[in-house]
């Protein structure tokens, strides 16, 4: 893919600044700020920043996603899943919330390719100055692909690292954990472990065994990517339950994917008894360059849920395709 011509920042802020009241409380328009996708076994409704009834503004990606199994969103409606939700990097978390929400807050293109897929752009951001393109396709029968590329047009992130974070706010579900296969097994000889982070922000990022990269100490710990658990996961992949569902996350990415959770994220339940998680995710990028492409490919699998090793065959179908 050819990276979008880089943009030139003065012009971008001006364009953002006059932009970014109207992107907060605008009422979206189908077509324009959000569509619908249907194959035979999902319907998802994927939009950019603006609102859509319940709906609420600053969030993007999935606004729902229904299955004929079960009528009932996992995402909580007044939010979405697969939200681009942060930019960072290795400082700590800024106090503004413009900044610290910018991929939220900023305005983002729509655009319906064709029936079954769409595309979010994002103008290269003025605080931390990342491009964004993000294709999102429903593949037959109940699979969303979603394809994320960016480009860092500003030079001298903390620690010369950009983070990309990721949020699902998840509606209500019995079961808030995630599950993972842990380090050292495979998905041919598997060893499941189950993941539930306590406290929003405590033991919240999960990294592949392989991963070497420590956030720096800022002697707080300010956001979900700061606190890293002890556990380690195996192969880049992860479920939770939902309802008579399954929500598979399956990664495909050159960069240091990380998994997240937190138990109280998505706000309260519905029926006021419990607290939203969110399963989350992150993209890092230590040593990043400037204008390089970097990103990562992710299938959501939503289908009813059958066993364990139907989990674990979705993931292997995906994993052995071409990057």
């Amino acid at each position: 893919m050819n990276p979008p011509t880089a943009h030139v920042f003065s012009a971008i802020v001006l364009l953002v600044v006059g932009s970014i009241a109207d992107a907060q409380n605008k009422e979206g328009v189908e077509g324009v700020d959000f569509g619908s996708l249907k194959v035979s076994q999902l319907t998802a409704v994927i939009g950019n920043n603006n609102a859509m009834g319940e709906h609420r503004a600053w969030y993007n990606g999935l606004f729902s996603l229904n299955s004929p199994h079960q009528g009932e969103s996992p995402f909580v409606p007044k939010y979405a899943g697969l939200n681009l939700e942060h930019y960072f990097d290795a400082g700590k978390r800024r106090t503004d919330r413009q900044v610290f929400f910018e991929t939220r807050a900023i305005p983002m293109s729509f655009k319906r390719i064709d029936a079954r897929t769409v595309e979010l752009r994002q103008v290269a951001t003025p605080y931390w100055g990342v491009e964004s393109q993000a294709t999102i396709q429903l593949t037959e029968p109940y699979y969303v692909d979603y394809r994320f590329r960016c480009w860092p047009r500003k030079e001298g992130l903390e620690g010369d690292l950009l983070g990309v974070f990721w949020a699902s706010y998840i509606n209500g579900p019995l079961d808030k954990s995630i599950y993972f296969l842990s380090n050292g097994s495979t998905l041919d000889a598997p060893q499941w472990e189950q993941f539930y982070s306590q406290e929003h922000n405590l033991d919240s990022s999960l990294r592949h065994g392989s991963d070497s990269y420590r956030m720096p100490s800022v002697g707080e710990r300010d956001a979900l990517w700061r606190d890293e658990s002890p556990l380690r996961y195996s192969e880049p992949f992860f479920y939770g339950r939902f309802k008579n569902m399954v929500l598979i996350y399956i990664f495909k990415s050159q960069s240091l994917a990380r998994f997240t959770t937190s138990p109280s994220g998505g706000g309260l339940s519905s029926d006021q008894t419990a607290m939203n998680p969110a399963w989350d995710f992150q993209l890092l990028i230590p040593d990043y360059q400037v204008n390089k492409e970097y990103g990562v490919d992710v299938r959501l699998v939503y289908k009813p849920w059958v066993d364990r090793a139907d989990v674990l065959e979705e993931a292997r179908m995906y994993l052995d395709e071409t990057l």
